[in-house]
């Protein structure tokens, strides 16, 4: 933008101060291409006003937008904080049951274990008893020393098989106490096991949602992101436009004093003289068929619309330092630097007619009355070229035209 501003400011000096003062019929074209100029930039001006009211109003809606989506993921966020909460304790309780559940299980094997042992040693012991009572009794009789003696051998056996007895009736108790606790644990953690995943899904149900609508914000933002880089683009586009205006306009003011200036003493001149007096300047405007091509090489591009933006002249590729000639007899009313032309030549060829050979190497007539095939420079790559070639372009009344149209 700032090379555009540059060329337009080299173009806006060559029409104020470059054009010969006596040349009025020639100013009048100028100043009409300049107006013509300033009510397209107050167009854009314009357009670019409004763009910027409908990116504002898009920006501000987009915020609105992103603001209620804020607010609705902070309720969301509170229930899924309260969700995960109770997950976390369900979770936490499902796993102690589970826990619980193990340690039963595997006491209950130990006590299943520890009641069989004890019949077999119950089992051993009465028939040690049996044995002892059905083959030995006389020799029991015999082994002791008193009837007292006797009694408390008895006694003695007696005691051992109640307190076998009571140990397995106290296993026995324990077994099924332990079964018991065991299957109400069950119950209750297959009770748990089912809470726990009814939460994870609700709790993954309202992450869920929360994810969506924080995708739907990033997405709202990135918008509004985007129309607000778009809007500083325009802001920035519209600034410059204004600066060009005003130059614009300050440089219509001054081309139209020289205009004055110009009429007022060809006027006079003719008034002194008593001829019916001239405008002086160029000569005529060559026909369409009256230019010549002003170098030999090969075009490689065409007149139009070109990456993006509008392409204003014909491009002739040719090595460097090749002579670049004079399309048709005029004047030159421009030679030296213009922004991304590089060293560019300006001939104006009357009857509103000019042409303009941009990105030489080096110009070589700079000022004065120039001859048709007259070689005014050589070819090269200066400004914003890529290669050496001759930019090319034909204007009429100031607005360019497709240079074919007159080669």
């Amino acid at each position: 933008m700032a090379n555009r501003r540059l060329l337009t400011y080299a173009l806006l000096a060559l029409l104020a101060a470059a054009i010969p003062a006596g040349a009025a019929a020639s100013l009048q074209d100028r100043q009409q291409e300049l107006e013509s100029r300033i009510s397209a930039l107050r167009d854009a001006i314009s357009n670019a006003e409004e763009r910027e009211g409908v990116l504002s109003s898009d920006i501000r809606s987009a915020t609105a937008d992103i603001g209620s989506l804020e607010g609705r993921i902070g309720v969301l966020n509170g229930v899924v904080a309260e969700l995960q909460t109770e997950l976390d304790a369900s979770r936490a309780r499902l796993a102690a049951l589970e826990q619980k559940l193990a340690e039963q299980t595997e006491r209950l094997e130990f006590l299943v274990e520890q009641h069989r042992a004890a019949l077999e040693v119950l089992e051993a012991r009465l028939v040690e008893l049996y044995q002892t009572e059905t083959t030995s009794t006389i020799e029991i009789a015999l082994q002791v020393g008193s009837l007292t003696d006797l009694m408390e051998q008895i006694d003695y056996f007696a005691a051992l098989g109640r307190q076998d007895q009571e140990i397995t009736s106290r296993l026995e108790e324990l077994r099924d106490a332990t079964r018991i606790a065991r299957a109400e644990t069950a119950a209750t953690r297959k009770e748990v096991a089912a809470a726990t995943a009814e939460l994870a899904e609700k709790t993954a149900e309202q992450q869920a949602a929360r994810d969506a609508l924080v995708a739907e914000q990033n997405a709202l933002a990135a918008a509004r992101d985007e129309k607000q880089a778009l809007l500083t683009n325009v802001r920035e586009e519209r600034s410059q436009n204004e600066e060009d205006l005003a130059a614009m306009e300050a440089a219509s003011a001054e081309i139209a004093d020289k205009i004055q200036a110009a009429q007022a003493a060809a006027a006079e001149a003719s008034s002194s003289s008593g001829g019916s007096g001239s405008s002086g300047g160029s000569t005529g405007a060559p026909s369409s068929s009256g230019l010549i091509w002003p170098v030999n090489g090969v075009l490689t591009s065409g007149f139009g619309p070109r990456w993006g933006r509008m392409h204003n002249g014909i491009d002739i590729a040719a090595p460097a330092g090749t002579p670049i000639r004079a399309a048709a007899s005029g004047t030159i009313i421009f030679a030296g630097w213009m922004g991304g032309y590089g060293n560019m030549v300006i001939i104006d060829h009357g009857g509103g007619l000019a042409t303009a050979y941009g990105h030489m190497s080096a110009i070589w007539m700079s000022g004065g009355s120039v001859a048709q095939g007259a070689s005014i420079g050589g070819v090269g790559s200066t400004g914003f070229s890529t290669g050496n070639h001759l930019h090319f372009e034909v204007r009429v009344n100031g607005t360019p035209v497709d240079p074919l149209g007159y080669l």
